[in-house]
């Protein structure tokens, strides 16, 4: 799939919401222990006129691929926060796929929290260097 020009980002938008695993990321030793669930929602910033004109998975993100990587990123090595988390998933979708742009939503909404909450979130947006 050609990437857009340097400097222009593509105004179409694929989104994979809820991807869910369970991780051993935080800063205190029972998070890394008992492990807890994180949810991310990915969008994905490219341009989908290729694929709509050869309606051909080869011309676009493989969402079951993407699925698994992010999965991957958040059962593997803990890390202590989720901005990191969210880093490291926006880092494997530009190296394993052709965007120009990743946006990166990182649950966490078991975390260690003594007043009532619903979900923690860190949302980050990289492009392509």
């Amino acid at each position: 799939m050609p990437m857009p020009a340097a400097g222009t980002v593509p105004r179409d938008i694929i989104t994979l919401a809820g991807i869910t695993a369970v991780g051993y990321h935080g800063v205190f030793d029972h998070e890394r222990a008992n492990g807890q669930p994180f949810t991310v929602d990915i969008a994905l910033h490219t341009d989908t006129r290729a694929a709509a004109a050869s309606d051909d998975l080869a011309d676009t993100a493989n969402y079951g691929e993407l699925a698994e990587g992010v999965q991957a990123v958040i059962t593997g090595e803990p890390v202590n926060l989720i901005e990191t988390l969210a880093e490291r998933i926006a880092g494997s979708v530009l190296a394993d796929f052709p965007v120009a742009a990743v946006e990166v939503t990182v649950h966490k909404p078991k975390a260690p929290i003594e007043v009532p909450f619903s979900d923690v979130t860190v949302r980050i947006y990289r492009e392509q260097p």
